[in-house]
């Protein structure tokens, strides 16, 4: 996890399905809140966060409910 990612993928929130590769990192493009299943299964609501964060988070699913941040952007 020292290295940068080696690639990046757009997120479409999903209540059902999990993203197609865990994130390193998610960066977020519009701000609002973001609703993830980490690696390892705990559901997390991130509050207010700002466009042009890059948050450091290991995730396979980001949610449709709940998540109001908008163009999101998977690290891996």
């Amino acid at each position: 996890m020292d290295a940068p990612a080696d690639d990046a993928f757009a997120i479409a929130p999903d209540d059902a399905n999990e993203l197609p590769f865990i994130t390193r990192s998610i960066h977020i493009g519009g701000d609002g809140n973001l609703v993830l299943v980490t690696k390892k299964g705990t559901t997390v609501t991130f509050v207010g966060l700002k466009a042009g964060t890059t948050l450091p988070i290991r995730a396979k699913q980001v949610n449709l409910t709940g998540t109001t941040a908008t163009n999101l952007v998977g690290l891996v």
